[in-house]
């Protein structure tokens, strides 16, 4: 059921598990250590998804865990990869 689990520590709620996510992030691999907010690569094919799915196992639904598929031969398709729309708040 929808909104039926608390809200995150956004007071978002069903952020994660529902589809993998197509993040506008190109994939590339984080620098070593401890990182808030890292910034991945300016140019590449590759695309990140995040949130994993009904279908993947419960660690993939974290929401640091990430996957990756070019948007051009997109190997996820069907009922278990979606797109969230996201807007800056001023």
């Amino acid at each position: 059921t929808i909104g039926a689990l608390s809200a995150n520590e956004l007071g978002l709620f069903d952020m994660s598990g529902n589809v993998w996510e197509w993040c506008w992030d190109i994939f590339g691999e984080y620098p070593f250590g401890a990182q808030t907010d890292p910034h991945g690569p300016t140019s590449g094919s590759s695309r990140i998804l995040r949130g994993g799915s009904i279908y993947t196992d419960a660690i993939f639904c974290a929401i640091w865990k990430r996957s990756i598929d070019s948007p051009i031969n997109n190997t996820y398709s069907g009922i278990y990869v979606g797109f969230r729309c996201v807007r800056v708040s001023p």
